[in-house]
């Protein structure tokens, strides 16, 4: 109903309810971008573009730059382009094959293009030399790497990313998505009143980075 009213005012302020209805999109998505975060950034697809073509004529100049090819990954990674990635990850792999990140981040483009065993490998690898890389997200990825084909191991990963990051919503709200999967809707009920607890028993500072998982875990 506020909406509604809102969409009211801004008509007969601006004259155009087409107009009206874009400030209202406009104003909701600038909230949740400062509140919630359910909502991608608009502008962050154009600065990574940008410096994802800057990494690549680095490249053309300097083919052996172990450092531009992994942020060349990275950046493809961040736009969902595995396969891209995973080859710039293979070539430095041999040079840094002692860093957990690299490791983790090489076993996650091998989950996302299907290679799903030596996707696992790589991560437990990357694990064995630091179990908290990337503070415990790389049980997040198997976790969501074996929830169809293998729930009770993707169940034992999310378990032991809790170990790592026990004030996570996202790890109960995913736990209660697998348990959901198999059937277990109790155990999925308490994950997610859990991620809603969690969150209320956050300090101010962390709560932006876990609203949308304990939003989402509200909702179910």
């Amino acid at each position: 109903m506020g909406k509604f009213f809102l969409f009211l005012i801004l008509w007969r302020l601006i004259g155009n309810p087409f107009i009206a209805i874009v400030v209202i999109l406009a104003i909701f998505y600038v909230l949740d971008r400062r509140f919630i975060g359910l909502s991608p950034s608009i502008t962050r697809p154009f600065k990574r573009n940008r410096r994802l073509s800057a990494v690549r004529r680095e490249l053309e100049s300097r083919p052996h730059d172990t450092r531009s090819k992994l942020e060349a990954a990275r950046l493809l990674m961040e736009k969902k382009k595995y396969r891209e990635a995973l080859d710039y990850l293979e070539q430095v792999l041999p040079v840094m094959d002692d860093s957990a990140e690299v490791l983790v981040e090489t076993g996650i483009c091998r989950l996302k293009t299907g290679d799903t065993e030596g996707g696992e490998a790589s991560i437990l690898q990357g694990l064995e030399l630091n179990p908290r890389v990337h503070y415990g997200e790389p049980y997040l990825r198997l976790g969501e790497a074996f929830k169809t084909s293998d729930p009770e191991k993707a169940v034992r990963y999310l378990q032991q990313f809790r170990e790592v990051h026990s004030s996570s919503c996202e790890a109960y709200y995913r736990l209660g998505q697998l348990y959901e999967l198999m059937g277990r809707k109790s155990e999925a009920a308490d994950a997610y009143a859990e991620a809603v607890r969690i969150y209320r028993g956050l300090p101010k500072y962390k709560r932006k980075s876990e609203r949308k998982w304990a939003l989402l875990a509200r909702m179910k």
